[in-house]
């Protein structure tokens, strides 16, 4: 039976949690596998309840951090070689780039047969300055050459790694899109939209239009905010703004609603209705996408954005920037309208004032995103992918560029 040590940056709310959950619970028994993560940072939201409510129970590493720090990257390092001397695993799978820096040098120095790593997304572009981007990038040249295979979430994500940042050779690298339990987000639809939309004193005829994730600098909620204040003054319709999520630029993001004129409150401590509403996390997402009308994403960068996926899974039409893998997940002008730019906040306006606007349309967006995503995103075709995948590593796992 092959032995499969699977390790994740840290279990925090967001894809990458979901996929090594699924991928750790529902493999074939021909599997045993082992799940190890790092601790959250104190802006995140712990996900340590999706692993445990699929009866997991992973092996937490605490110094496993996000932020580099020599001292616990060492002690991480050290203890991640302990567990595979431990768990003698066939193979170890890494998710995401702190796991895949430790995770990938402990198996190759403990000489583990196959190393795979899977980008959930990327940091080569919208986080860092030149000098620092180009050390990550000949970190993960390295890292890619110690590894038997690299897996892209989207054809998009792995045309950028091995064309535009040139990782590794497109050989190396195999399209696995991410796989999710989409069933949630259309079961009881009406009954969770009563409860979110009696949550926030929503009325049948407001529009309310969300975005949801962390709250950091490349999802780039300034385009957001200013966005909703060019619709706020043109719209004809009652519109209600909501920020679903929490993170490191909170306050940033509350100065740059103030800045721009936008009243907000903070549902956490206050009660009532305002034009913009912080929610901070909603562990049950279905239930918000239920009671939303129209989900944005104003990312700089994404490799395949899962908020995307639950809203097509719940009907729910899209205003996204046009973005890494977005293109991959969405269908343009059929489940979402894009923009090209990052910072235009008079075109992405202009886009959800086509579907605050025009009833029909926001509805005729919304109708067809489950067809969409029902088989592409669900964990069983992810599972069947990866254990194809693993089967063949197996059996050629060579290593070596």
């Amino acid at each position: 039976m092959p032995r499969i040590l699977r390790i994740i940056n840290r279990f925090n709310l967001g894809g990458p949690t979901y996929n090594a959950a699924y991928l750790s619970r529902y493999m074939p028994d021909d599997f045993e596998t082992m799940l190890v993560g790092g601790e959250k940072d104190e802006s995140e939201d712990s996900s340590e309840f999706i692993v445990k409510n699929l009866g997991l129970n992973p092996i937490i590493i605490p110094e496993m951090k996000r932020e580099i720090d020599l001292r616990n990257d060492f002690e991480a390092y050290r203890k991640m070689q302990q567990i595979i001397k431990d768990f003698k695993p066939d193979i170890v799978h890494t998710h995401a780039s702190k796991a895949g820096t430790i995770g990938r040098l402990a198996a190759s120095n403990m000489k583990v047969p196959v190393i795979i790593h899977t980008f959930h997304g990327h940091v080569f572009h919208s986080y860092f300055g030149k000098m620092k981007t180009v050390m990550y990038k000949n970190i993960e040249r390295n890292l890619a050459r110690k590894s038997s295979c690299i897996i892209a979430i989207s054809e998009k994500q792995k045309a950028e790694l091995c064309l535009v940042h040139r990782i590794c050779k497109p050989e190396k690298i195999k399209v696995v899109p991410l796989g999710f339990d989409l069933s949630r987000f259309t079961e009881q639809m009406d009954e969770k939209r009563l409860t979110f939309r009696s949550r926030y004193q929503l009325d049948d005829d407001e529009i309310a239009i969300g975005i949801i994730g962390r709250l950091v600098p490349v999802k780039n909620h300034r385009l957001f905010l200013e966005a909703a204040k060019i619709v706020l003054e043109k719209t004809t319709k009652k519109l209600r703004f909501f920020i679903i999520g929490d993170g490191e630029d909170r306050l940033r993001i509350e100065a740059n609603a103030r800045e721009l004129g936008i009243p907000f409150m903070d549902a956490m401590t206050q009660t009532g209705k305002s034009p913009l509403t912080f929610t901070s996390w909603i562990k049950d997402i279905d239930v918000a996408n239920a009671g939303l009308d129209i989900v944005t994403l104003t990312s700089l960068n994404e490799g395949t954005p899962v908020s995307l996926i639950e809203a097509q899974a719940a009907n729910k039409p899209i205003v996204s920037t046009n973005v890494g893998g977005i293109e991959n997940v969405v269908i343009e002008g059929i489940t979402a309208l894009l923009s090209n730019s990052k910072s235009d906040a008079e075109k992405f306006a202009s886009l959800i004032l086509e579907l605050t606007e025009n009833d029909e349309k926001r509805n005729t967006l919304g109708r067809v995103g489950w067809e969409h995503v029902k088989n592409r995103f669900h964990y069983t075709r992810l599972i069947r992918d990866i254990s194809e995948l693993y089967y063949e590593m197996l059996a050629n796992p060579g290593i070596a560029d």
